[in-house]
C-alpha cells in the first residue's frame, strides 16, 4: 500500500479509501451486506494497509456507522485508523434533522460518535450544500466541533465550485478551521469536475477522494444497454440508470475494457488507475462487496498507465449535465 498526505495537512492516508455505505443493512438498500457479510472485507481492508475508511450517518440510517465502528474497535487500534463520517442527509423524519444548521451538525456529530463508540471522528464531511442555511452558520458551527475535540478535520462532498470558494473565503475571513479535503462525483465517464473544482482543490491545497470512481460498478464492465448485469446492484440500483447508461458511456466503457484485456487487468482496475494517475487526487473511495474486488483494487496502486493509454481512455468522453450535486 502506498500512504498520501490529505491536501496540505500532515495526516497521511491510503491511496485506497474503503466506503462504508456497502456495509449496513439490506433493509436500506438491496445490495447493501450486512455485519456478518461486511466483517470479513473489512479486516481483509486492515491486512492490506488500507487505514482510511469512509461512513456517513445516513448510510443504512446509521447501520453503517455501528457496523464501522464494532469493526475498528475490534479489528485495529483507534489511532491507527482514519475514520470520516458526514451530516447532511436525514435519519429520521424530525423537521430539523436534515442540513447544515448549527443545530442539526451539532446534534448529528454526537449521535454518530455515539454509533461509531468513539470519542473522535478524524474527518467530518459535510455531504451537499445547504441552500437553506447561511454559510457563516455552518462554518462557524464546524469549527466550534473542530475546537471541542470532536473532529480533527473538516471536509466537504458534491457542490459547485464557487459555492467551496465561497466557502474556504469565508473560513479563512474568520479565522475558522479550513476545509482539507473534497469528496467530488468524478469517474471517466463523469469528469465535469475537471472543468472547476478540481482545478480549485489543486490550487487550495485541497485533497480530493473521488466518490463513485467505478461509476456505481458501471466500469466494472458488466453492464447492458438493457440496464441489466450480474449483480444486485447492476439491477436495482436506479441512480446509476439515472446517471449513466448513455451512448457515449458505453463506448467510453469500451475502451476501458479493451486497454484491460491489452494490459491484462481487469476494466474496474483500469478505471481506478486512471483515477490515480490524474492530478491532485488523494485516493478513491472505493465500494467492495467481495474480498476479491477488494484485493484487485488495491493492487491499482501497482499499475502504470502511459500517457497514451490515458488519452485513449479519455477520447470517447461527451460532456455530461452536472450529476451528484442534490
Amino acid at each position: 500500500m502506498e500512504y498520501i498526505n490529505l491536501g496540505k495537512t500532515g495526516m497521511r492516508v491510503s491511496r485506497v479509501c474503503l466506503g462504508m455505505m456497502t456495509y449496513g443493512t439490506p433493509q436500506w438498500r438491496e445490495w447493501v451486506l450486512d455485519e456478518a457479510s461486511s466483517r470479513p472485507i473489512i479486516q481483509r481492508a486492515l491486512e492490506l494497509g488500507i487505514n482510511f475508511f469512509d461512513t456517513a450517518d445516513m448510510y443504512s440510517l446509521g447501520v453503517s456507522e455501528e457496523i464501522t465502528g464494532r469493526a475498528i474497535r475490534d479489528l485495529a487500534r483507534r489511532d491507527e485508523v482514519i475514520v470520516a463520517t458526514k451530516v447532511y442527509w436525514p435519519v429520521n423524519d424530525d423537521i430539523n434533522a436534515y442540513g447544515l444548521s448549527r443545530k442539526h451538525i451539532m446534534d448529528s456529530i454526537d449521535n454518530s460518535l455515539r454509533r461509531l463508540d468513539m470519542d473522535y471522528v478524524d474527518l467530518y464531511i459535510i455531504h451537499r450544500w445547504d441552500y437553506n442555511t447561511p454559510v457563516e452558520e455552518t462554518l462557524e458551527a464546524l469549527n466550534d466541533i473542530v475546537r471541542a475535540g470532536k473532529a480533527r478535520y473538516i471536509g466537504a462532498s458534491s457542490m459547485f465550485a464557487w459555492q467551496f470558494a465561497k466557502a474556504l473565503y469565508t473560513c479563512d475571513l474568520h479565522g475558522w478551521t479550513r476545509f482539507v479535503s473534497m469528496q467530488n462525483h468524478y469517474n471517466l465517464i463523469y469528469r465535469e469536475e475537471e472543468r472547476e473544482m478540481n482545478p480549485l482543490c489543486l490550487d487550495q491545497g485541497i485533497g480530493i477522494t473521488p466518490w463513485s470512481p467505478l461509476a456505481r460498478g458501471f466500469l466494472a464492465g458488466n453492464r447492458t444497454r438493457s440496464k441489466s448485469g450480474d449483480t444486485a446492484r447492476s439491477i436495482t440500483d436506479n441512480l446509476a440508470h439515472d446517471y449513466y447508461y448513455r451512448d457515449d458511456d458505453f463506448a467510453v466503457m469500451d475502451r476501458v475494457i479493451e486497454v484491460a484485456n491489452r494490459l491484462g487487468y481487469s476494466p474496474a482496475q483500469v478505471a481506478l488507475a486512471w483515477i490515480l494517475h490524474k492530478p491532485g487526487i488523494t485516493c478513491p473511495v472505493i465500494g467492495a462487496s467481495k474480498v476479491k474486488h477488494l484485493e484487485e483494487s488495491v493492487a491499482v496502486v501497482d499499475i502504470t498507465l502511459t500517457a497514451e493509454d490515458m488519452a485513449y481512455l479519455e477520447e470517447p468522453y461527451q460532456p455530461h449535465p452536472i450529476l451528484g450535486h442534490s
